[in-house]
C-alpha cells in the first residue's frame, strides 16, 4: 500500500497540478490586449468605453435574424455579469433601426425577465459604424447588413481584449460553446483583473 501511495505522490499529483494550471491558463494571467485605443464612441453618443467593461456587438439592420444571437448573449453573458459595476452591453446598429431595436429589447426582457438597463444600443450612420468596426483592426468586415456574428470585449481603457491564438478574431455568438466557455471565462478574467487593481489601489491609499 505504501508503495502505491508513494507512486501516486511522485507521478499522479504532479500531473494533476500541471493539468489544472494548463486548463486554467487565463485565470492566472491578464487577458491579452489585441488593439489599443479603439475608437471612443463618447465623441458622438451618450455612451463611452472609458471606465466601462463593455461587450461590443454589431447586429446590423435585420434584427429579426439576430434574435437567437441576442438571446444567447443575454442568457450566457449579460444575465451573469450585468450587476457588476460599470459593466455594459453596447450594441452598435445602423441609424433607422430604433423601433426594431426597442422591440428586440422588449422581447428579450419579456422572455427572460432580465433587467435590460445595461443593454445599451448605439445608432450610427453607416460610415461611423464601419469606422468603429474598423478601429478594432481585426481581419473581419461587416456583412451587407452591417452586422457581424462576432462579439468583442473592450476594457475600461478602451482596448480590445481577447485571446492571442492565431485564429482568434472575436467570440462567435452563433456558437453556444464559444460564448459559454471561452467568453464567460475571459469576462471573469477581466473582472478579476480590475478587482485586483482596485484592491491594490485601496491598500496603497491606506498606507
Amino acid at each position: 500500500m505504501k508503495k502505491y501511495i508513494v507512486l501516486a505522490i511522485l507521478f499522479v499529483f504532479p500531473l494533476a497540478v500541471y493539468l489544472f494550471f494548463a486548463s486554467g491558463v487565463n485565470h492566472f494571467a491578464k487577458l491579452p490586449v489585441l488593439t489599443q485605443d479603439i475608437e471612443e464612441v463618447a465623441q458622438y453618443s451618450e455612451y463611452q468605453f472609458k471606465d466601462r467593461i463593455s461587450i461590443l456587438a454589431f447586429f446590423g439592420n435585420n434584427l429579426e435574424d439576430k434574435k437567437t444571437l441576442a438571446l444567447n448573449l443575454n442568457q450566457m453573458i449579460y444575465k451573469r455579469f450585468y450587476q457588476f459595476t460599470d459593466f455594459q452591453f453596447l450594441i452598435a446598429l445602423p441609424a433607422g433601426t430604433e423601433a426594431a431595436a426597442e422591440q428586440l429589447k422588449t422581447e428579450i426582457a419579456g422572455v427572460t425577465g432580465t433587467d435590460m438597463s445595461r443593454w445599451n444600443v448605439l445608432f450610427l450612420p453607416d460610415d461611423q459604424l464601419q469606422g468603429l468596426f474598423g478601429s478594432l483592426y481585426l481581419p473581419l468586415s461587416l456583412d451587407q447588413n452591417l452586422s457581424s456574428p462576432y462579439v468583442f470585449i473592450v476594457d475600461r481603457d478602451g482596448n480590445l481584449r481577447g485571446r492571442d491564438d492565431d485564429d482568434f478574431v472575436g467570440y462567435d455568438a452563433r456558437s453556444a460553446a464559444d460564448i459559454n466557455n471561452n467568453m464567460v471565462d475571459d469576462v471573469k478574467v477581466i473582472l478579476a483583473e480590475y478587482r485586483l487593481a482596485l484592491k491594490k489601489y485601496n491598500q496603497t491609499r491606506k498606507r
